[in-house]
């Protein structure tokens, strides 16, 4: 392993920048207690700014170190699908039709669910929803979920505990719900392909494992804070609020083809502009779209992308090194602090991988999927949604950390023992 200058500079500025997502409290803390800098403080507050901020800075090193040319040819040279795709699917996801039919779905399952108060809804949410994203794709469930929750609990006046509990179940539950299918949790998309992972492989070898962990994590968070959640309200009390079926049909179907055409940037951005020129022709049937933000979260994973290039002279190595008993728990804390997608896909461009070694990597990294806001793809969507229901908007990374600690144990035990 011999890193360039600029290498080491990156793995600074990638260091830099996960501690900076750890410390974003303390910059909202300096808004209130500066006012004259509030703007900035603000700024540098925001979670989903944190990695576009540092990959900025990385371009202006790059561009003092090897020049121009060369730091805008490594720029075309990442692949922002993702941060695009995840941008699209959010604000369709989030649209009042989507919301209201998801909604209805999670009522009618949780009529017989036999908790009082809002605890059956709570469960089938935090239980259905998730596994729904195996087909729906992960952002689009994180999207659902919680808008959904942010509605029903975070919204009324609860425990800071429960939003924490209920915040680290559903990161974990989202990482682990997308891999029934091959084709819908960003970790399990990167290999595939390559690997030859069809929908029975992945049923058989993490679909009903991670089902049954989605199951045990929801009904947990559920009886834990049942007598909490139960003084809650049972219904949504929307009665007054209508949405013409066909309105819904068209949603829905721009929702699909969004889903569908989500490897075609062209296809899938070309639906969503057509969508945008429906909400407006309708206003009286949308609430306000959640554009700001679809697009801080794409900006924070743009960032993570241009960050996350030059970060492979240490990540491959450590990968190598390890053998498929010790990959999974790697894999597992190594996500904490990468996105689990870019972990995968360099364990692709690895050859002569056994299969158990696959597995492993690709468990561990979903495994940890719920630890951080960077662990995976959707967890920036939920992190924007629902941080105003936190004390100074701001939701406590070490937080989030401790309360996705149990859950994802869950998922340890189910995948390694089950």
């Amino acid at each position: 392993m011999n890193p360039t200058a600029l290498q080491w500079v990156a793995g600074v500025l990638f260091a830099v920048a996960l501690v900076h997502t750890f410390s974003t409290k303390l910059f909202e803390r300096l808004a209130h207690s500066r006012p004259e800098h509030a703007g900035i403080f603000h700024l540098l507050g925001e979670v989903e700014a944190v990695f576009g901020f540092w990959a900025m800075v990385l371009m202006v090193a790059m561009v003092l170190m090897v020049g121009v040319a060369p730091a805008t040819e490594y720029l075309d040279s990442r692949n922002f699908t993702e941060p695009m795709f995840v941008f699209a699917i959010m604000v369709v996801a989030g649209s009042r039709a989507v919301l209201y039919s998801a909604r209805r779905l999670v009522e009618a399952v949780a009529v017989f669910v036999p908790f009082a108060g809002a605890t059956g809804f709570f469960f089938v949410t935090l239980a259905l929803v998730p596994l729904l994203g195996s087909f729906i794709t992960e952002p689009a469930a994180m999207t659902l979920g919680a808008l959904v929750l942010r509605e029903r609990v975070f919204a009324a006046p609860v425990s800071t505990r429960l939003k924490y509990a209920t915040l680290g179940a559903l990161f974990v539950n989202v990482s682990i719900g997308g891999t029934l299918t091959p084709f819908a949790a960003p970790p399990v998309l990167m290999v595939a392909a390559k690997w030859n992972w069809d929908l029975w492989y992945m049923l058989t070898h993490f679909g009903w494992k991670s089902a049954l962990a989605v199951v045990v994590n929801a009904a947990v968070v559920a009886v834990l804070f049942g007598k909490e959640l139960a003084r809650l309200p049972r219904g949504h009390g929307d009665a007054q609020v209508r949405v013409p079926p066909l309105m819904i049909g068209l949603h829905l179907l721009f929702l699909a083809g969004i889903v569908i055409s989500a490897h075609h940037p062209p296809v899938f951005m070309g639906l969503f502009l057509f969508f945008m020129g429906l909400a407006t022709a309708y206003p009286k049937h949308q609430d306000r779209l959640i554009l700001r933000e679809g697009l801080l979260v794409a900006f924070f994973l743009a960032g993570l992308v241009v960050l996350g290039g030059q970060q492979q002279w240490w990540l491959e190595p450590l990968l190598r090194s390890m053998t498929p008993d010790t990959v999974y728990f790697g894999a597992t804390a190594l996500t904490a602090i990468t996105d689990n997608a870019a972990l995968t896909y360099l364990g692709s461009q690895v050859e002569g991988l056994s299969e158990e070694f696959k597995r492993a990597l690709v468990a561990g990294a979903v495994t940890g999927g719920g630890l951080t806001v960077i662990a995976n793809a959707p967890n920036p969507a939920g992190f924007a949604i629902l941080r105003g229901q936190f004390e100074d908007e701001a939701i406590n990374p070490l937080g989030l950390f401790v309360a996705a600690l149990p859950p994802t144990v869950v998922a340890i035990l189910a995948f390694r023992l089950l």
